[in-house]
């Protein structure tokens, strides 16, 4: 083992638990007042509930040993043969109940992101219902086919460094499939829902910065030259993405706060995947282009009238998509040997293998969300209703407010 490694490793899933919380103050601020302990609630409880499911079943489905390619088996439930000694499957110079640690911090901020699709209408215990069944059975058979060994599109040879198909194209799509089933919110067209708190949203977009360099530098699960160029390229496609919607925004009204937080988390999502296969001028170009996708498709889910609450498809899921494209189009062997030359070093297999994976993800994603959110709907009922959505759902579903006194 390697103390440098195991040291940088711990570090990073601790900036990485770090993110889920984050997620619930950047959605907070964002939604109306009488539903931000909600929100935040309903973010940081996730990390909850998945790190049980993820000790119970939750990583042996992900990375045990492999089924047909498609799911791991129960032989890791409970953690049964997950010790101290590394896998030199996934990390050989650590442990590998810290390989299965950092991972569970993935698992448990992938589920937090939906949050946004469905605040502020959502039953707690649908919430915790959906989360749970999700992570089961979307979550940890893509995380399979994509990261575990044996997984078929790890063998196609998809790359995905650090989540943007495993983690935000999942997420994404998801939250779009289940605003098409859960009821609109009351009013919603009609009347202006303003964010409570704007500040609170800057807080959390920018702890989801600084803990991004855990998700994505962390991801070389080593102290080495790939983690860092992973921590370089996360920073300068963040940069170059809140630039970019800002220069956007500033054309159509005014530079807006939350428009140039949101932009700076869509290159985030977007250089996630290919963090660890590209440099700095790459990562350049995908963060420009990533705010300029998610703010057309923003627009797009407007005039669609789905209500979509925090836009969780436009910056996830269309900025996971278009990362795990652009891995396939500026990937670099020079970058890194064990990854792959893309598109413009002339490999034009790869981007097709990327395709292949993003299109594979999507229908997955959508038709099992689908599946889920229609079960619970008719059984135990997705939406509050129209009486405690009114009064709010830190009324009706907490009983607390967030500013209370005088």
């Amino acid at each position: 083992m390697n103390y440098a490694d195991i040291v940088w490793v711990l570090i990073s899933t601790a900036l990485v638990m770090l993110m889920t919380p984050a997620v619930g103050l950047f959605y907070g601020g964002m939604v109306r007042r009488k539903n931000l302990l909600s929100t935040i609630t309903m973010s940081a409880l996730t990390l909850g509930l998945i790190s049980i499911e993820w000790v119970l079943i939750g990583y042996s489905m992900a990375f045990g040993p492999d089924k047909f390619g498609l799911i791991g088996g129960f032989e890791w439930a409970g953690l049964k043969n997950v010790g101290y000694k590394p896998n030199p499957d996934y990390a050989g110079s650590i442990p590998h109940l810290l390989f299965m640690a950092f991972q569970m911090m993935f698992a448990a901020i992938t589920p937090a992101l939906i949050v946004g699709a469905y605040v502020e209408r959502i039953k707690f215990s649908s919430y915790i219902l959906f989360t749970l069944l999700w992570s089961i059975f979307v979550y940890n058979p893509v995380a399979h086919w994509v990261w575990a060994k044996g997984g078929w599109l790890k063998n196609l040879g998809a790359l995905d460094f650090a989540g943007g198909t495993v983690v935000h194209i999942t997420a994404g799509v998801s939250a779009l499939a289940l605003s098409i089933v859960l009821r609109k919110r009351k009013d919603f067209g009609k009347v202006q829902m303003e964010p409570n708190n704007i500040p609170l949203t800057l807080v959390g977009a920018f702890l989801l910065w600084f803990g991004w360099f855990g998700f994505n530098g962390g991801s070389s699960l080593a102290a080495n030259e790939i983690g860092v160029n992973a921590f370089v390229v996360t920073n300068v496609a963040a940069a170059s993405a809140a630039v970019s919607w800002m220069i956007i925004s500033w054309l159509y009204k005014k530079p807006s706060a939350i428009g140039i937080a949101t932009g700076a988390v869509v290159g985030l999502v977007a250089i996630t995947p290919a963090s660890g296969y590209v440099n700095s001028l790459s990562a350049i170009v995908i963060g420009a282009v990533a705010s300029i996708i998610s703010f057309y498709c923003i627009r797009l889910r407007e005039r669609l009238e789905l209500d979509e609450t925090l836009d969780v498809w436009a910056c996830h899921g269309m900025g996971g998509t278009w990362g795990a494209l652009a891995t396939g189009i500026f990937a670099s062997k020079a970058v890194n040997p064990a990854g792959n030359d893309g598109l413009l070093f002339g490999n034009y297999k790869l981007f097709f293998v990327q395709l292949i994976s993003v299109l594979v993800v999507w229908a997955f994603s959508f038709i099992v969300t689908i599946i889920i959110s229609k079960v619970l709907d008719k059984t135990v009922g997705l939406a509050v209703t129209y009486e405690e959505e009114t009064v709010g759902l830190d009324i009706s579903q907490h009983g607390e407010e967030a500013y209370g006194g005088i």
